[in-house]
């Protein structure tokens, strides 16, 4: 452990020399990069100076120890060691979860895209429920959620809804809500008080900046509409909504959530460049065989990955086998105890294919 600590240590002190270097400063790309390894590296850094420390009080201690010469001195030895022994070994645990290689894609910003499933309007107003509930979460967390583009159901929520969610560490943290999310509840429009079941699909698309994803302009139709639904004076008036056709994939973005076409072309822009890098990124795990045996993160869409349950008042996470018997508050954005939950049991898999790291 302590050799690879100090392994950490050289590479922080790199880091540290790197970062006031007047051509690093320069180049924003680079050294927004090393900024964000140098915090990552000082956790890591810190934690190896406590357990550095502990192990020191353990030598000092059995030093005295094997003098015996002070009853005194020996008592206050014994519990010297064994308080350094129990940091010892939490700090090893601590640490050994610091060393796991982090995706460098979890720092980034996200697109979050929630379509209705199977079921209706109800799953229209389901996807509405999650964009609540993400909505929540986000503003608890203190970052920034806006909406790029909404196709509203007929009987509310939403058939597709596109926001942005800006923040630190936000991929990380969301990436594990992608797939298919059922609920199961008596529906607004279900007269015979039967229990049906809807679902929606969400995707958590790591936000690509222009380094990560070169897109080529000249595979992208722009089209340029008046804005549609409601609205103020410019709706209908001005041609303000942007529609991208990727003509290699055929996909297409739309967006008409600002008054600006070159705000909405921004933003669109950004949607398609995510989705494109999203694209690589499976073809990367798809070659990667522990991240496709992972069963917290596997990005399988079609996966149907938790279900909430109205009469029951219970959330279940069926990639973990979690239960939890408090729908009300996650369908609030308390979902936080099921994330660190889905973290915890993919840092056990990543310790279990790192073993040569840790």
């Amino acid at each position: 452990m302590v050799e690879k600590i100090q392994i950490v240590k050289q590479r922080f002190d790199e880091v540290n020399d790197l970062i006031i270097q007047p051509d690093i400063i320069s180049d924003q790309q680079r050294y927004t990069k090393l900024m964000k390894e140098y915090k990552d590296l000082k956790v890591i850094v810190d934690k190896g100076d406590v357990y550095k420390e502990a192990l020191d009080n353990v030598a000092e201690a059995e030093e005295i120890l094997a003098d015996g010469s002070d009853d005194e001195m020996v008592e206050m030895a014994k519990m010297q060691l064994d308080e350094a022994k129990e940091t010892i070994t939490k700090l090893e645990e601590e640490i050994r979860f610091l060393l796991i290689p982090k995706d460098p894609d979890d720092a980034k910003n996200v697109v979050v895209e929630v379509r209705a499933g199977t079921g209706g309007d109800e799953a229209s107003i389901f996807a509405g429920d999650l964009f609540r509930m993400y909505s929540k979460y986000c503003s608890d967390k203190g970052w920034r959620v806006d909406v790029v583009s909404q196709s509203d159901g007929t009987s509310g929520g939403f058939k597709e809804i596109i926001f942005e969610v800006s923040g630190e560490d936000v991929y990380g943290t969301l990436k594990f809500e992608a797939g298919v999310h059922r609920v199961q509840r008596v529906p607004q429009t279900e007269t015979q008080g039967r229990v049906h079941t809807s679902a929606a699909t969400v995707m958590v698309l790591p936000e690509a900046e222009e380094f990560d994803y070169e897109l080529d302009m000249t595979e992208v139709r722009i089209e340029r509409t008046t804005s549609t639904g409601p609205g103020g004076q410019s709706v209908n008036t001005t041609y303000s909504a942007i529609k991208l056709h990727h003509e290699p994939t055929g996909m297409i973005v739309s967006c008409q959530d600002q008054k600006s076409s070159h705000k909405n072309l921004e933003k669109a822009l950004k949607v398609l460049r995510s989705r494109l890098y999203d694209l690589e990124l499976a073809k990367q795990q798809a070659a990667d065989a522990e991240k496709r045996k992972s069963m917290v993160s596997s990005g399988d869409r079609s996966a149907k990955i938790r279900t909430y349950n109205y009469p029951q008042g219970r959330v279940t996470d069926h990639r973990i086998g979690l239960t939890l018997y408090d729908l009300s508050n996650i369908i609030n954005g308390d979902i936080q105890k099921i994330i660190d939950e889905l973290m915890l049991a993919e840092n056990t898999e990543l310790l279990k294919a790192n073993d040569d790291v840790i």
